[in-house]
């Protein structure tokens, strides 16, 4: 029986998600929520793989996970400036401008993933707007920013799109857990 002949299940809705990131408020952000995010990935990863050679057969054996990086665009609203927070998150990982001939301050991992992006959280939401499905990002940081192109041709929103590097992900998943058979 497949699920849609029964009014008890429903699928998995792409446009139901959230993204928060814990933290965000320290750098000026009315909330850690992403209300303004319009697109992100889900983590993703890659098993690598070991051959072996034993006679005449090869035989394969799994390797390390690598973990794929997270893109995320987001819209730049005016009441709460997207590029003003990227470059606040940024500076929160050790990044000073140049122009300050003053500053000593270097970027590390340690700024970047515990006062920058603290945790990064992309919730799956069902219907009525509960999480069902919450991926957590450990040890992220921005690896790029892109804040848009300007066009007088183009009157769609302007956006910033992001791309995050992680260590892992850990899912979590807050429905029901099925019973094993």
């Amino acid at each position: 029986m497949a699920f849609w002949s029964t009014n008890d299940v429903e699928p998995k809705r792409n446009f139901r998600f959230q993204v928060q990131i814990i933290g965000l408020s320290d750098v000026g952000a009315p909330t850690d929520v992403l209300w303004w995010a319009k697109t992100v990935t889900t983590p993703s990863f890659e098993v690598s793989e070991t051959e072996h050679d034993y006679l005449d057969n090869k035989f394969y054996f799994p390797g390390r996970v690598t973990w794929s990086e997270v893109s995320m665009t987001l819209v730049d609203p005016i009441s709460v400036d997207a590029v003003k927070i990227t470059n606040k998150l940024l500076e929160a990982s050790g990044y000073t401008v140049k122009a300050n001939e003053n500053s000593q301050t270097t970027m590390s991992k340690m700024k970047a993933t515990n006062t920058a992006l603290k945790r990064i959280i992309i919730s799956v939401m069902n219907a009525d707007g509960d999480p069902i499905e919450q991926w957590q990002l450990n040890n992220p940081f921005i690896k790029s920013a892109k804040y848009g192109d300007l066009d007088y041709g183009n009157d769609e929103l302007r956006t910033v799109e992001m791309t995050i590097r992680y260590d892992w992900a850990t899912c979590n998943n807050t429905e029901t857990q099925f019973e094993p058979v």
